[in-house]
């Protein structure tokens, strides 16, 4: 071995594993630096992928030819579309996982991915020289060398876990921390912070009166993560749901003095939307109750997850709260919750690629940017690893626009706006979230990614295959007469409006009680024209009566879209010298300064950047 390589990846967690994927895929020679080569793509917390606006990112990642859902489909042990109730802007797909099945699958992946090592070790030192890094050092004492290096390290760099009074250092769970490397990086004028995360319980399933609890079901109709996958092969298991009870929170609220995060013994910030339980008691002390899911660690394990009680309260703290729980009378636990601190460096001080404004070749992808999630992590990954591919290779960028994917929002509100606490996805931050919809991922990105290489063949046969299929039935419906005599009986069946003349099929299909699905057995010429369709005949139907449905908010959407893109194309980086602008107000300056912004759109993102800044610099352009 010569450890030489195109691009280095530090650490094989969500956004690791991504970006190697992708680098070598695309031609890079490409190693993969982890502890732990039994931990490849761990899943730290819950094991289970998706969720509000994270589902929606998985099914990007694998519109790019990406593999995070491809595993999780093979690794599901139940999936359920979210939001159901609501438009299909907000449907929002979620599987819970085997988690030993995941780590497997991940690896098997990876461990046949051609231009692709795996070192397992620890690295401790970057080495930069004239603002370029050129290579690492591990504890082991190997010096690699490497074009580019995308730095993954999770919740890893001086990483401290909590369990009430009780302090240890690691990045995990029974996992050393890493250190020296933050200091290694910081000594270039990146800036550190620091952030807190937590776990809670895992449960003995045999314990548990299940009698005591709801069940929630899964769904096993068409729906999957990934664009390729075949059905799903484990056996799909049930979730339970409980809730917590005043006497649980009095033992809790006995329990505070004890509390690392409010005896100042934590000092960092958590993740505001997954608050521990003692913080659910202090910021809502009037809630009588709190929701807890109890959710399969695994196909065949006993192994337990509670979701909604992660906590870093003293052990006997937490399992005095828990046997108040009827369900837990007798609980028998595997381990407590804790917290976990870690370092997490500035994202302003990165480019849209993820790439380090300080040190050249240098990406950021992850927690290590103050993100929280395996989806948000596996969506930097895998634009880190394709762009540092490019920076070894040659070629223009890859960026995703704020229009072009949730990926395109999460990335922008990185390097524009910063984190002050945990980032985590929703779909309330995007503004166009109706374009940016699970169902059409693939239409948005696959043939960007068959572009630059990274969407295969036989994926971008599967797209061209899909888009056909859909614009047939598309333009049957625009064109095909609808007689009232022969349809208004089954109209009033399904409890709408007969027609007093005829129509067009497709002004049937907008309305809300007509679906492709109970209109098509009235219409034999539609239905055979469907069954014809032999290439995922439901994700087809769907897709299309979406785009009949919903086809005016969409161009509504693109057409704002579209009008915010001319600001996109208006450049300002090194136009201008902020300082010397006193039109801008005092904090404008400021901000500009820091951010350093690509584009005027981007500007006008920043907090604290007023549309009349943003006016000042427009006329300062045309002068």
């Amino acid at each position: 071995m010569d450890f030489k390589y195109d691009v280095i990846v530090i650490g094989a967690g969500h956004a690791g594993c991504e970006a190697a994927a992708a680098a070598a895929n695309l031609g890079s020679k490409t190693c993969l630096i982890t502890m732990d080569m039994n931990k490849i793509g761990q899943m730290s917390c819950n094991p289970a992928v998706g969720g509000i606006a994270k589902g929606q990112i998985v099914r990007e990642i694998d519109a790019l030819g990406g593999y995070m859902g491809l595993v999780t489909d093979r690794t599901a042990i139940q999936f359920r579309m979210l939001n159901r109730s609501k438009g299909p802007a907000m449907w929002s797909p979620r599987a819970q996982c085997d988690r030993g099945k995941f780590i497997w699958a991940w690896r098997e992946i990876l461990e046949n991915t051609p231009n692709l090592h795996i070192w397992q070790d620890t690295v401790e030192e970057l080495t930069v020289e004239n603002g370029e890094v050129t290579g690492l050092t591990t504890c082991w004492g190997v010096t690699f060398h490497a074009k580019c290096i995308v730095l993954t390290a999770g919740t890893f760099l001086n990483g401290l876990m909590h369990i009430g009074h009780k302090k240890l250092a690691g990045g995990r769970m029974a996992e050393p921390a890493s250190y020296r490397l933050t200091e290694s990086i910081t000594r270039h004028g990146i800036t550190v912070g620091r952030m807190k995360t937590g776990t809670p319980v895992r449960i003995d399933g045999r314990s548990v009166d299940y009698s005591l609890m709801e069940t929630q079901d899964g769904e096993n109709d068409f729906h999957r993560f990934s664009f390729m996958s075949e059905p799903r092969k484990l056996k799909q298991l049930q979730c339970w749901t409980c809730f917590t009870n005043e006497e649980a929170h009095e033992v809790l609220r006995k329990g505070l003095p004890d509390s690392p995060l409010f005896n100042g013994q934590i000092q960092s910030i958590g993740p505001r939307y997954c608050p521990s339980i003692e913080t659910k008691i202090v910021t809502f002390p009037d809630k009588p109750q709190h929701q807890l899911f109890l959710e399969p660690e695994g196909e065949t394990t006993q192994e337990l997850y509670l979701n909604g009680f992660s906590s870093s309260l003293p052990m006997d703290i937490q399992l005095a709260a828990l046997k108040k729980i009827p369900a837990f009378k007798n609980l028998v636990v595997y381990r407590p919750g804790y917290a976990i601190e870690y370092d997490y460096f500035d994202p302003t001080q990165l480019k849209h690629t993820l790439e380090s404004k300080q040190i050249k070749n240098l990406f950021f992808a992850g927690q290590v940017n103050g993100t929280t999630g395996y989806e948000e992590a596996g969506g930097q990954g895998i634009i880190a690893g394709i762009n540092a591919h490019i920076n070894c290779h040659g070629g223009e960028p890859f960026t995703l626009g704020r229009d072009e994917a949730y990926i395109g929002v999460l990335i922008d509100d990185l390097v524009t706006k910063g984190v002050d606490e945990p980032y985590r996805m929703f779909t309330s931050r995007a503004e166009y979230r109706i374009l940016l919809r699970q169902d059409d991922a693939d239409m948005r990105l696959t043939e960007r990614a068959y572009s630059l290489g990274l969407a295969k063949q036989d994926r971008y046969k599967h797209l061209c295959s899909k888009r056909e299929a859909v614009g047939q039935i598309i333009e049957f419906a625009k064109n095909f007469s609808i007689k009232a005599a022969l349809i208004n009986d089954v109209l009033e069946s399904l409890g709408t409006a007969r027609l007093t003349h005829g129509c067009k099929l497709i002004d049937l299909l907008n309305r809300p009680q007509i679906t492709i699905g109970n209109i098509a057995a009235h219409i034999p010429v539609f239905q055979s024209m469907l069954d014809k369709i032999t290439d995922r005949k439901e994700e087809v139907t769907e897709a299309a009566e979406i785009l009949i449905k919903y086809q005016g908010y969409i161009d509504r959407e693109r057409l704002i879209a579209d009008k915010i893109h001319r600001l996109e194309a208006i450049r300002i980086k090194g136009k201008f010298d902020y300082n010397s602008l006193n039109s801008l107000s005092t904090e404008a300056r400021q901000k500009l300064i820091k951010i350093d912004p690509e584009t005027l759109a981007q500007a006008s993102r920043i907090p604290g950047i007023s549309p009349s800044d943003i006016n000042v610099l427009l006329v300062l352009l045309g002068r």
